[in-house]
């Protein structure tokens, strides 16, 4: 898996991943009865390639394309003032989402404070008729009043802990891993590419 000594335990292989996803979307669709008016906004830098999984899943099931986004949340933030220099990725929405069915999709949901940002992003851009919240995983440790929608693996884990997902697109392999936290870090995404 990842070369690096502070993974503890593989949680999801590439298998479950995407058996997880196609049980989302299935789940989506039935919520939703079918997917003419859902749209689907992934939260860079992994939800995003998981909201692109999952549109194809759908288009799949469905033979309907439904519309795709990609929703940077860098400016958003609650820790903004405190990142020196964040990386900033583009916001990439390119149709109305006035009434829509709006599914956020995130990797890893933990306190829940990259939601309530993508929720203030998304209400800038317009009002959906609803937001619905679809993760590959919830780790537990709410500090908000934010739970998903749609899950596909609750993995319960210590605050010391990191929940990552690895995909193969650009980490060379699919997985998500448990690993310790190094004193000094904090609990986040993997960066593109791995550690």
């Amino acid at each position: 898996m990842n070369d690096n000594d502070n993974v503890k335990s593989v949680c999801m292989d590439a298998e479950e991943i995407e058996r997880s996803l196609t049980r989302i979307a299935h789940q989506i669709l039935e919520h939703n009865r079918g997917a003419d008016n859902i749209a689907i906004v992934g939260i860079v830098t992994r939800g995003d390639l998981l909201a692109k999984k999952l549109a194809d899943k759908i288009e799949e099931i469905e033979g309907t394309k439904v519309p795709l986004g990609k929703l940077d949340i860098s400016f958003y933030r609650d820790d903004f003032l405190t990142h020196l220099s964040p990386e900033v990725h583009a916001t990439d929405i390119l149709f109305n989402i006035d009434g829509k069915d709006i599914v956020l999709v995130d990797d890893v949901l933990y306190t829940g404070r990259t939601i309530r940002a993508a929720l203030d992003a998304i209400m800038d851009l317009g009002r959906p008729a609803t937001v619905q919240l679809a993760v590959l995983v919830d780790r537990g440790h709410r500090e908000l009043p934010i739970r998903a929608d749609f899950v596909g693996k609750n993995v319960p884990s210590a605050s010391d802990e990191n929940v990552r997902l690895f995909l193969e697109e650009v980490d060379g392999i699919s997985a998500v891993e448990i690993l310790s936290i190094e004193p000094g870090s904090r609990a986040g995404s993997a960066p593109l590419g791995g550690e």
